[in-house]
This record gives C-alpha cells, sequence and structure tokens, in this order.
C-alpha cells in the first residue's frame, strides 16, 4: 500500500481524507496545513502520493497549492500530486494539471473518487 501526504488548510478536510485514506489500507506519513509546510514535509517524508489542497493561506514560499506544486515537482520530478478544489475552480484545475498535477479531487470529498485516486496512483 501507498505512503501519503495530505495538504489542507482546514483540519476536518484533513480529517475526512485520512480517514478515507487508512479505511483503503493506506499509510498517511505526513499532514499539513500550508503551502510552505507541504514542500518541508515532502522532502522529509517522500510520500507516493500527495492530495493538496488548490486554495491555501500564502506563506513567505508557497502563496497557494498550486505553487507549493510548482516547488514540488521541481525538487521532484516523479512527485504523483493529486489537487482538491472545490466546483467553480475549473480555470485553477487546469493550471495545476499543466503546473504538473496528476489529477483532480472535487470537496465535498466522494470517497469512491478518492479511492480511484488511491488506487490509480499507490
Amino acid at each position: 500500500m501507498g505512503t501519503i501526504m495530505i495538504v489542507d488548510d482546514a483540519s476536518f478536510m484533513r480529517a475526512v481524507l485520512k480517514k478515507i485514506v487508512l479505511q483503503a489500507g493506506h499509510e498517511v506519513v505526513a499532514e499539513a496545513a500550508n503551502g510552505d509546510d507541504a514542500i518541508l514535509q515532502f522532502g522529509q517524508s517522500k510520500p507516493d502520493l500527495v492530495l493538496m489542497d488548490i486554495i491555501m493561506p500564502p506563506g513567505p514560499n508557497a502563496k497557494d497549492g498550486i505553487e507549493a506544486l510548482k516547488k514540488i515537482v521541481t525538487a521532484d520530478p516523479s512527485a504523483k500530486v493529486v489537487m482538491c478544489s472545490s466546483m467553480g475552480q475549473q480555470s485553477l484545475i487546469t493550471e495545476a494539471i499543466k503546473s504538473g498535477a496528476k489529477d483532480f479531487v472535487i470537496k465535498p470529498f466522494q470517497p469512491q473518487k478518492v479511492l480511484e485516486v488511491l488506487s490509480k496512483y499507490c
């Protein structure tokens, strides 16, 4: 089973994703609440897959999930990052895919879609 890092500024969203990931038999090796922490945690934990929110509070190194995605993919071109976004963020999803995201999952999370992404990339 795969190792997963969950990145979302809302702790309850991280908890929802963590529950789905753990029930599928995968391991959550890191969690982050912003892009800066995601970049740091990725370097330390080297997960098989990152589930990352697009909209997060800005930090000194990453203003949002897309910027964090770009920095992670630059540091590790083999990184697998799946973006999480709310409905109505189609332009951001398109930008994320162009920036190296492998896929995306729409909030509120449908467990079946998350499981499909896990089985596809882990």
